[in-house]
């Protein structure tokens, strides 16, 4: 089955939508990035870009919003003319890689010492823990917001979220988005002292074996490690997706 990157689950709202952009924008987290953005349909010339530059900066500061981001069409390389004025105006560029397995291609080496659940009430307290040690790197604010959030989703019909132990001790989490065809795959973490340990597999070993007639997809940072991880496991590549992103202090 062919998967785009339209397929992946945005958490945020179209607040505009012309035949060149898409505007996201989420109310209930104003600091989480991956929901507040542009998306440019058409690659976009210097002149242009910088317009809808403009446009997102006013809007942010109006929210108190301190950051800008913006993704380009997939597929599609940045112009070096658009580069360098990203480059010049101090943007972080990044690209994000999508990839596609069937259940029935992953397998993994078992190993008795983890187990995996799905949250309910019982495992809530623990896998919000997790999640809030690791958000609070990115600020104090930031990790509240998100406990918030994730207390919304556990609610959500099509979302699931997943815990690790090791040898009964608290180890990883992953989030799970199901669609009709699809089961998407988000937020896969490990601690750092407990990788190498196969949890990371195990982990989707558990949304296989949950979903077996569904392609599962997920996004990777093109940039990172982990999409080594699953490459090696049978991922099958779809496609690229350029963004960037920088904070500005007002």
């Amino acid at each position: 089955m062919k998967v785009t990157f339209v397929q992946i689950n945005i958490l945020g709202e179209i607040i505009y939508e012309d035949d060149y952009v898409k505007h996201y924008h989420f109310q209930e987290m104003l600091t989480r990035y991956d929901s507040n953005y542009i998306e440019f349909k058409k690659m976009p010339s210097v002149e242009e870009f910088q317009q809808w530059e403009k446009s997102l900066r006013e809007f942010h500061r109006k929210n108190n919003q301190n950051h800008l981001k913006f993704k380009f069409p997939p597929n599609e390389q940045i112009p070096d003319t658009l580069k360098y004025y990203l480059k010049r105006v101090q943007y972080n560029i990044g690209f994000l890689e999508l990839y596609s397995i069937q259940p029935s291609q992953f397998s993994i080496r078992k190993n008795g010492s983890v187990n995996v659940q799905f949250v309910t009430e019982e495992q809530l307290e623990p896998f919000l823990k997790l999640q809030y040690n690791e958000d609070v790197k990115y600020g104090v604010n930031f990790a509240k917001e998100k406990q918030q959030l994730q207390l919304r989703r556990f609610n959500d019909a099509d979302t699931y979220f997943l815990i690790a132990y090791f040898e009964g001790i608290p180890a990883g989490y992953v989030e799970v988005i199901e669609k009709e065809s699809t089961v998407e795959i988000d937020n896969l973490f490990v601690l750092e002292e407990q990788r190498h340990k196969g949890i990371g597999g195990h982990l989707q070993q558990a949304v296989m074996e949950k979903f077996p007639n569904k392609t599962v997809i997920l996004v990777a940072d093109g940039e990172d490690t982990p999409k080594d991880m699953y490459q090696k496991q049978g991922y099958e590549y779809q496609g690229f997706q350029f963004e960037v992103s920088k904070v500005e202090i007002f």
